[in-house]
This record gives structure tokens, C-alpha cells and sequence, in this order.
């Protein structure tokens, strides 16, 4: 298995607390949560089932049914509803003959997919509820894993639950796409052999998920494949974004209108401005959907400087997203290898690069030798100089400290020229002025391929490369 060891070790945990256990895995489609749990146990399981999309609640008893045949089950009729189909599951699980995992003696529960069994007017979760609470939590050698990728319906069904699932689920597992260290990794797994500055820019287009990754053919260069992926003739990945949503959110124009609005802001928005946005919605809306995206790996929610307690920003993080809505929802191409080393490309490279360096803050730290130093992350924006001043990562460090962080993106070391040097000291003192900061100031930038060595390179304190962003 690549990569995953938190989820592991959140795993093993589990496997050998000696009490019952009720995990939910969840997270964005095809970032590999059926692959890690199958992996994990090596498809060894007490019982396995999965949910079935578009299907009605006789259609999902039909395939549960099939699936408690394969374990043992000798009644030839299909359950008539949830609770006869539990019990039936709890009949095999009491059987002395139940496969238990090997090193553990557990009896493991698999239910994939879970929130496609909620079919509607079914039964389904007062039957799951009480096949845990009168049997299953009394089991100290049970576990009981379900998985999903609709993230809205695990959240508000199983974790923020006030009825009958209150407090049930033990552990959970959030999965967010790799990083860069794991897609390294993968593509070199699959045997496809990129430079760094290359798997950037894969990572630019694909974000972390491992099935888009899974996607790209060795023979071919990076700009190939995005062309065959997403601008050929029934491309597989054309219409993936939207897709996407429908099998994560019940209800996903709130989420997409979200996140468009949120697409058209560099730096972000508050909520008061993402209520004003077209679309969006406000009230209990808009903090389920801001918490749902956030927990998917989708947008960031961080602090303004000055307003450390109440002054929260969301901005789109997620890479997949945001070169759909440049080069596919918002542009009418037919070509990729045209845009590249364009104007509109390069552009997109710098934003896209920003993100990835957000997404990979504990790398930087790292990469700066603070990784055991508490610290936290701001971004800033001025309010009372002409010209502003806007810093994208502000890393404010308990040592009395802060990291002032510019990222550039570059295919060749990056040149800063005097006109940019009068940027940077302006940025620095800016803040200076305007937050009255008592501690030191660092000037600190995360390149691609490094500072080119000139007169105006000593105005920054630490360099970091795109090296140091592959770290584990």
C-alpha cells in the first residue's frame, strides 16, 4: 500500500483496543477508501457488502442478500426489509464457522458504500441502528466498518447524529487526497517516470487522487495525457467534476454554487461575502455545506491576521476543481498542448502552484527546521496602504517568529530584479506598519526551481524549493 501510514495506524488502533468498534471511512470519489480498507485486511472480512447507486430498496436487499448467500446464509428468499436482512447478518456473525481476521481473533464488518443502501422510505438506518445498539456494541471482539463516499450523508447521519447513531461511531477516518511525496510514489509504482517540476504540474491538473493518477499512460508526456484525459472524444475525466459532486453531496448545487463563487477569489471569501455571492446559500445551508467541502479536501477554512477569532476565509484548495473551472467550465478549448506557456497558462501555474504550497505546510515548516515548533496560519491583506500589500501564507511561529511566505512558480530558477525586490521589502514593511507585530519578520520563499543568484536574492531570509515539498 502507498502512502496512508495516519490511516493505518488509526487501523491497527482499532483492531486491538479489545472493545467493540463502529469506524466510519469517508472522503471524495475515487480518493481510495474501498482500496485502503481491502488492502488493510486483505479482503478478508466476516462479512462484505456494498451499495448499489439508482437503485430502489428491494434492488438493495436483492444485492445484501446476495451478499449474506456468499457468507453462509442458507435462506433462499430475499429479506423483506432492513431488519430481517440484519438479522440474518447477525445470525452469520454469531456462527461459529464466521471468518475472523487472522492476527486479531476480530469478527470485521464491511458495509462499502453505505449511504446508497438509505434508499428512500426505506428502513434502513432504524434497522442499522438497532442491529448496533441491542447486539453489535455489546460485541468485544466486533468492528464494524462503513464506508461512503456521499461525505454529507456520513456526517449528518453517523457524526453529528442527535437520534439513535449519538456517539456511536468510535473512530473515523477523514481520507484526503495524497500529497506530493505519495503521488511520487504512485507514479512510479504504475511506471510513469516524471521529473519533480512535472509531477507539479500533474499534481497542478489531477490534485491527489489516485484513480486520475491511475489514469496516465507511461508512453505518453504529461501534456499528452491531460490531452487524451480531458479534451479527446468521450475523454474520461471531461465531465468528472460534475460527476463528482452528485455522488458526494444528496443535494450539490449548493456545494457547487460554493465553490464557482469561491473560484472568482484569488485569496478567498468571508462568509458575509459568500452569502452576497449569487447562488450561495446562507444560514445552516452554508455552514453544513462549508464544513461538508472542507472535510472532502476541497477549500480551506483560515484565519485572517487581525481578526484571529471571527475573522474566517474559505478558499478553494483542491486542484482538480480549480482547473476545471479555468480551462474547461470557463473556457471554450479543444486543444490542451495549444495553452500551454501561454499567458492565461502561466497564470494558472503561478495559482495552482500557491495551492499546492498551502496544501503542504507541514512540509515547509519542515523544510525551514521549526517542524516541532506550535505555530498558526494566517493569510493578510491590507487595509490602509496605498499601494496594498497581500501575503498568501503567513506561518506565525510560538518562538516569537513569523515566516512571511511568497510562493513563485517557474519552469527555471526564479530571478527576483530590483522592481521586485521594492515588492517584497514593501510587503514587509507593510505589515510591519499595519499590525504592529512585535516579533521578527522572515522573508521566506517557496520556488520551483530555486532563486537565481543576483544582487537583489539577499532580501530573502529563507529559500525553500519544490524538493522539500516531496518530504513525507
Amino acid at each position: 500500500m502507498i502512502g496512508r501510514e495516519k490511516e493505518q495506524r488509526i487501523l491497527f488502533d482499532c483492531m486491538n483496543s479489545g472493545r467493540p468498534e463502529f469506524m466510519a471511512v469517508y472522503g471524495r470519489r475515487w480518493v481510495g477508501k474501498t482500496f485502503l480498507i481491502k488492502e488493510y485486511f486483505h479482503g478478508t472480512f466476516s462479512f462484505y457488502a456494498t451499495g448499489v447507486p439508482g437503485t430502489n430498496t428491494r434492488q438493495q436487499l436483492k444485492f445484501f442478500h446476495d451478499s449474506l448467500k456468499l457468507y453462509g446464509d442458507d435462506d433462499k428468499a430475499r429479506p423483506e426489509d432492513w431488519l430481517e436482512a440484519f438479522s440474518r447478518l447477525r445470525k452469520i456473525l454469531s456462527s461459529s464457522s464466521v471468518q475472523r481476521d487472522y492476527q486479531t481473533g476480530r469478527r470485521v464488518i464491511f458495509l462499502d458504500e453505505l449511504p446508497w443502501m438509505d434508499t428512500a422510505k426505506s428502513d434502513f438506518k432504524s434497522a442499522l441502528d438497532y442491529f448496533w445498539n441491542s447486539w453489535a456494541s455489546s460485541q468485544a471482539d466486533l468492528i464494524l466498518i462503513v464506508c461512503g463516499s456521499a461525505t454529507s450523508w456520513i456526517i449528518s447521519n453517523l457524526l453529528r447524529n442527535t437520534g439513535g447513531f449519538y456517539n456511536r461511531v468510535t473512530c473515523q477516518i477523514s481520507l484526503l487526497p495524497f500529497n506530493l511525496h505519495e503521488c511520487e510514489l504512485l507514479l512510479q509504482n504504475n511506471g510513469v517516470f516524471f521529473t519533480r517540476r512535472q509531477i507539479i504540474e500533474c499534481y497542478m491538473i489531477f490534485g491527489g487522487i489516485p484513480l486520475y493518477l491511475n489514469y496516465l499512460k507511461p508512453q505518453f508526456s504529461l501534456a499528452q495525457n491531460v490531452e487524451m484525459l480531458f479534451f479527446h472524444e468521450n475523454a474520461p475525466l471531461r465531465n468528472e467534476y460534475h460527476q463528482m459532486f452528485a455522488s458526494l453531496f444528496k443535494s450539490s448545487d449548493d456545494h457547487r454554487n460554493i465553490i464557482e463563487a469561491l473560484s472568482t477569489r484569488r485569496y478567498g471569501l468571508t462568509r458575509s461575502e459568500l452569502i452576497s455571492m449569487r447562488g450561495v446559500p446562507s444560514g445552516k445551508t452554508l455552514t453544513k455545506c462549508l464544513e461538508e467541502l472542507e472535510q472532502c479536501g476541497f477549500i480551506r477554512k483560515y484565519n485572517d491576521f487581525r481578526k484571529e477569532k471571527t475573522g474566517f476565509i474559505f478558499q478553494l484548495t483542491d486542484s482538480f476543481t480549480l482547473f476545471h473551472l479555468t480551462w474547461i467550465q470557463n473556457q471554450n478549448i479543444d486543444s490542451w498542448i495549444k495553452q500551454i506557456r501561454t499567458p492565461s497558462y502561466s497564470a494558472w501555474c503561478g495559482l495552482a502552484f500557491e495551492r499546492i504550497c498551502l496544501l503542504h505546510i507541514r512540509q515547509i515548516k519542515n523544510a525551514l527546521g521549526i517542524s516541532g515548533i506550535s505555530s498558526r496560519e494566517y493569510s493578510w491583506r491590507s487595509t490602509k496602504t496605498t499601494p496594498g500589500a497581500q501575503i498568501d501564507l503567513l506561518i506565525d511561529r510560538k518562538d516569537d517568529v513569523i515566516n512571511l511566505c511568497e510562493m513563485k512558480y517557474s519552469a527555471e530558477e526564479f530571478s527576483i530584479d530590483a522592481e521586485y525586490e521594492k515588492n517584497l521589502l514593501h510587503k514587509v514593511e507593510t505589515f510591519h506598519s499595519e499590525t504592529n507585530t512585535k516579533k521578527a519578520v522572515l522573508l521566506t520563499m517557496v520556488t520551483c526551481a530555486g532563486l537565481k543568484n543576483n544582487a537583489h536574492r539577499n532580501v530573502v531570509v529563507h529559500e525553500i524549493t519544490a524538493d522539500c515539498l516531496f518530504h513525507e
